[in-house]
């Protein structure tokens, strides 16, 4: 799909100001929706709205259709009157410059527990909804909301250490479960019910707004979530429950070791049997949720590198063909009936980053699918495919991603060499080396132009969003209340005005 020239700010929505230890989708989103519509920008892109697991990463979710509760604003559940003043007082006094996890979550579910609870008392006002909602999404919700509610009966462990009936799918246990458990499965739909009826509401007023939603598709699910519980012959699996093989990337110059995933990798050929029909509801979805999806790891559609499980690095794994342009004409062909203005395409942006091979520019070719050009990877010499001489128009340039350092702070730890040819190319000082960079991109021939906000603030590199090699301390930065002001908004306005976007 052809995009049009246009600007936007990668922000994810628990980086928002507000004062409940972590973003929301409440009254702070929909001051930044009016800010950013504001700047003349026309899209939001932000990362993985799913429920997070591991590490707090929000590309390990507990599900690829779920939607994450922890982003539940109390001022809406305050104003729909599933819970009182006190209550969402009770919320306040956490740390406001950064997502603490270990304090946010507990006192999150809490409070999302006493919602359910005045939700049981007094149901009129929200049955109908809730019971609708619950009807329309039952082909993933009923695997999720169950999922959560044996974890949670489980202590939180991983489904493979579950009972063998339960981990296995026994249909007795599973009734007996459903039986058991019925209280908490309903009050992990009705989270879900609380999530998609705020993140509705935003959405639209986004969209009446001039300001388009760019979501985020992990091409790989974490094998703690409902989607391989509820599914294991869509994958390679054992009958305990564990992966045969596992994802990741190999040996490269940033990692004599490769990168080792530990995700599951799909079984290709029982997906194609049955017509891709869990990825085809997977990408439904997601669209009914956002405007335009990136898919994260594109390359992985082409081929994808196989490490046997087991392995503590990824120095032995083996590359193996992806389902390739027979996926992707799966989907057009589907959700081309209805979701998709006829002839205009996939609204997708491929995540194109790393070694690319021709089966994957060729993918990309046949789909016309931009792929990313990331300004800070480029100062390394004139040749280097990410700086603006070499962009086609057909691309979503950046300024950086939520997995490398801001601006400023790759300014201040670049190489030597890199640092000078950049201040070169660019004919600037350094400092002011952030805005130097969006004014680069804007100017660029890319359709689409994006800056973290991290980047328009010229935040240093304490600001990072994600250390792609390090666990914990991850998805914690956040934005303040006064960071969203007039004077910023007309720098942008200005640019935008300028690069006709």
């Amino acid at each position: 799909m052809t995009f049009k020239r246009s600007s936007g700010i990668l922000l994810h929505p628990s980086s928002l100001p507000g004062p409940y230890g972590i973003g929301d989708l409440g009254p702070q989103a929909y001051c930044f929706v009016d800010w950013l519509s504001s700047t003349g920008c026309k899209l939001w892109q932000m990362l993985p709205l799913g429920p997070t697991g591991y590490g707090d990463s929000p590309y390990q979710s507990f599900s690829a259709f779920a939607g994450n509760p922890y982003l539940i604003s109390p001022d809406d559940l305050l104003a729909d009157g599933l819970l009182n003043q006190a209550e969402v007082d009770e919320m306040k006094g956490l740390p406001s410059s950064s997502v603490d996890f270990g304090q946010i979550i507990p006192r999150k579910l809490t409070l999302l527990q006493r919602a359910f609870s005045n939700f049981q008392a007094s149901p009129e006002s929200l049955r109908t909804a809730f019971d609708y909602f619950c009807a329309e999404n039952a082909s993933w919700l009923d695997d999720y909301a169950l999922f959560m509610a044996l974890k949670e009966a489980n202590g939180g462990g991983a489904w493979n250490g579950w009972d063998a009936p339960i981990r296995s799918h026994k249909k007795t246990a599973l009734r007996k479960a459903q039986k058991e458990l019925a209280e908490i499965i309903q009050r992990h739909a009705f989270y879900q019910f609380l999530f998609f009826r705020q993140w509705g509401k935003l959405r639209k007023y986004a969209n009446e707004r001039g300001i388009q939603i760019i979501g985020d598709i992990p091409i790989f699910v974490a094998n703690d979530s409902a989607d391989v519980w509820a599914h294991p012959d869509l994958f390679f699996m054992d009958k305990a429950g564990n992966p045969t093989v596992v994802a990741g990337v190999p040996p490269d110059l940033f990692s004599d070791k490769g990168q080792l995933w530990g995700n599951p990798l799909y079984n290709w050929e029982i997906h194609k049997k049955d017509g891709y029909t869990w990825w085809i509801s997977r990408v439904r979805a997601s669209l009914k949720t956002f405007d335009i999806l990136r898919f994260d790891h594109f390359r992985g559609f082409a081929g994808y590198y196989e490490i046997p499980a087991g392995h503590e690095t990824a120095e032995f794994g083996r590359w193996v063909p992806g389902p390739g342009a027979d996926l992707f004409h799966a989907i057009d062909k589907d959700l081309g009936n209805g979701l998709l203005t006829p002839g205009m395409g996939l609204p997708f942006i491929a995540e194109d980053l790393g070694v690319i091979t021709p089966d994957v520019i060729e993918l990309l070719n046949a789909f016309n699918l931009p792929g990313m050009k990331v300004l800070q990877f480029g100062f390394t010499g004139p040749d280097n495919p990410f700086l603006p001489h070499n962009y086609v128009s057909n691309c979503v340039a950046y300024t950086g991603t939520h997995d490398n350092d801001t601006a400023m702070g790759w300014f201040a730890s670049a190489p030597p060499h890199e640092r000078e040819f950049a201040q070169r190319y660019l004919r600037v000082d350094g400092g002011d080396f952030a805005w130097d960079l969006i004014r680069t991109v804007w100017g660029s021939v890319a359709d689409i132009a994006v800056a973290p906000m991290q980047d328009v603030l010229s935040c240093g590199g304490d600001a990072r969003m994600n250390f792609p090699s390090r666990l914990g301390g991850n998805w914690s930065w956040r934005m303040r209340d006064e960071d969203i002001n007039d004077g910023l908004a007309g720098r942008l306005r200005e640019l935008n005005w300028m690069y006709l976007r």
